[in-house]
């Protein structure tokens, strides 16, 4: 990732400005600027959304769509266009359509045909009257996060501590995870996963002991542990093919 890049993150849910923090923040400190939107965020939840986006220095903003009502309406669509004309990205990132297929949780679905529909008429002369001041922006450089078939890594270990910060504060989802946790592994797994589990009093602290079990293996994995480059690395899937002047090793 070159220096400078103006990139946006559109997010369906608040936890995956997190899940994408390693890019979002790295760029930042190479002197670029990063925003993130997120579609679905629970008003109780986005106070703490906005500190986990702040900690990684990325410029965050709510559209407050509603559970279970994402559609392709021309007022959903202008939603994204708007935003978009407005930051004007040379890269967004978003949720893999190939994932958000086989993601069972809601909204996913129509939410990838709405977020790729948005960006292709970003681009084009449409509704320029209902986003007056903001003219057509060119389809940017698109990744994928959290995709099945991954073809680019960013290394994120210089901004590790930065997004397992930005994690903590993730209060609300912690305490999901931790019932959810708490329900599905038996006591002897969840030990071998997360010595002293068992022991921990609240569900947030079960969640987040066991978001740092899973954090630091999807990491290690599309790292150090595939034969690669990078200690600790993000996975995305480019859209469409790498243009290069000349081969790059």
């Amino acid at each position: 990732m070159s220096k400078g890049q103006k990139i946006l993150f559109l997010g369906v849910y608040g936890m995956e400005v997190v899940e994408c923090g390693g890019a979002l923040a790295k760029n930042v400190l190479n002197g670029g600027e990063s925003y993130a939107s997120i579609m679905l965020c629970r008003e109780t939840s986005q106070p703490q959304v906005k500190t986990a986006a702040e900690i990684l220095g990325v410029k965050i903003s709510f559209l407050n769509f509603e559970y279970g009502t994402v559609d392709l309406s021309k007022e959903s669509k202008i939603k994204l266009i708007k935003l978009i004309r407005e930051v004007k990205p040379d890269i967004i990132i978003t949720q893999d359509p190939e994932h958000s297929f086989h993601d069972l949780d809601p909204d996913r679905r129509p939410a990838m045909t709405l977020l790729l529909e948005s960006i292709a008429l970003a681009s084009r002369d449409y509704a320029l009257e209902e986003t007056p001041g903001f003219s057509p922006h060119p389809i940017p450089t698109i990744y994928y996060m959290t995709p099945h078939h991954p073809n680019t890594v960013v290394d994120i270990s210089q901004v590790w501590e930065k997004k397992e910060k930005a994690m903590d504060m993730l209060e609300s989802q912690m305490e999901f995870s931790g019932m959810h946790f708490d329900e599905i592994l038996d006591s002897k797994t969840v030990e071998i996963l997360s010595p002293g589990f068992s022991k921990l009093n609240s569900l947030q602290e079960k969640g987040r002991a066991m978001h740092r079990v899973l954090d630091k293996a999807v990491h290690v994995y599309h790292g150090l542990a595939t034969h690669g480059h990078f200690a600790l690395a993000e996975a995305y899937r480019r859209e469409g093919n790498f243009h290069l002047q000349e081969l790059i090793k």
